[in-house]
């Protein structure tokens, strides 16, 4: 029994193809905005790739990209295939093509759903990629004479200032690295010597942070060095006091600023896939019912559309059936329950003939 039928008469039949042949062109920008959104997050997060490791973040945009890509080229011979299915002798040459490009394009909408729901789950590795990307970074910031490295404090510092962060979990990441390069450092000063020595790798460690982590909406001074001694400040209670520094980590602010990129692309996504997935059972109504006018050979008469020609259970255990045969050579599929008319025929031997000769009558 077919699945979700309806009875198309002509004008039900000429109206649907002129209106999936507008919403194939619909399609096409669908296409082309899924296109741009895979751009725009590409560049986003090539923009910051400084301060993130190398690993599978370009996954997401590479998807949507090439997803929206094929959806111009699909959908763009959706439109043209819909526009010659208002004429039932124009619709005889892609009869045999509709079936391939309603299967392909149900590949294809289910490509757009994987890419929205990778824009869901894209999160966790994106912050190991922060994480240990800013570690890296905040740690050659001092190396500004180092070819490769000179670029970082730059890149930190405006990240810091841009976002309204302060290190990688926290400003208290720079309590344990070394950011003052060795060449602002007096050596002569018993305090920078003897502060190298407490350390066990020689490390000039301060309880500071560098200037981009002031905030600059606070009423104080920045005090950007020695925020641990409050004897080092006026009316200062490092306990108390909520310090004039940004107090939320990059690699959070980071997150958070990806995350909400990535949760109205995978919206938009979703919603585009929806809308393809309509387009899609439409066409599949349009080739049917046109498929059983040419079978009924009244072309102006009235004809069945349905989304399965069997229930889904049978559809399933014909497929089923159809992949268990692929690949079996010299074996007759039983899909159809039709038996091969050679079997068990006689073989019969071509070179002997039982052929009557007639003997020549001697002359006389």
């Amino acid at each position: 029994m077919a699945v979700l039928k309806v009875k198309f008469t002509k004008t039900k039949r000429d109206k649907l193809a002129q209106i999936l042949w507008i919403l194939n062109w619909v399609s096409v920008v669908s296409g082309i905005i899924l296109f741009s959104l895979g751009l725009f997050l590409k560049i986003e997060i090539k923009k910051r790739n400084e301060v993130m490791a190398k690993g599978d973040i370009n996954s997401v945009p590479n998807m949507l990209i090439s997803v929206g890509v094929i959806a111009c080229i699909i959908n763009f011979l959706g439109g043209k295939i819909c526009y010659d299915c208002s004429d039932a002798n124009k619709f005889s040459r892609w009869k045999l093509v509709m079936l391939p490009y309603i299967v392909c394009t149900f590949c294809f909408t289910f490509c757009i759903l994987v890419g929205a729901l990778m824009c869901y789950t894209m999160r966790n590795e994106l912050e190991e990629s922060l994480y240990l990307g800013l570690r890296d970074a905040i740690k050659f910031y001092k190396d500004t004479d180092i070819p490769g490295r000179c670029f970082l404090k730059k890149t930190v510092d405006l990240l810091q200032i841009g976002f309204r962060c302060c290190g990688n979990n926290g400003f208290r990441d720079w309590f344990e690295i070394q950011w003052v390069s060795a060449r602002y450092l007096n050596m002569a000063s018993k305090e920078i010597l003897d502060r190298l020595k407490s350390n066990i790798d020689g490390k000039f460690l301060v309880d500071g942070v560098p200037f981009s982590c002031c905030n600059p909406s606070s009423p104080r001074p920045c005090i950007q060095y020695q925020l641990t001694n409050n004897s080092a400040h006026y009316n200062y209670d490092f306990l108390t006091e909520e310090l004039n520094i940004w107090m939320k980590g990059c690699r959070e602010a980071l997150l958070d600023y990806y995350t909400a990129i990535m949760r109205y692309i995978g919206i938009a996504a979703l919603l585009i896939w929806l809308f393809e997935l309509s387009v899609l059972i439409g066409v599949r109504y349009l080739q049917t019912a046109m498929k059983n006018v040419l079978l009924l050979g009244d072309l102006e008469g009235e004809s069945d559309g349905w989304l399965l020609e069997n229930s889904f259970v049978e559809t399933a255990k014909y497929n089923i059936n159809i992949i268990k045969n692929l690949g079996k050579a010299n074996q007759i599929s039983t899909v159809s329950g039709m038996n091969d008319p050679n079997i068990n025929i006689q073989n019969t031997d071509c070179d002997k003939t039982n052929i009557t000769t007639k003997s020549i009558p001697a002359a006389r």
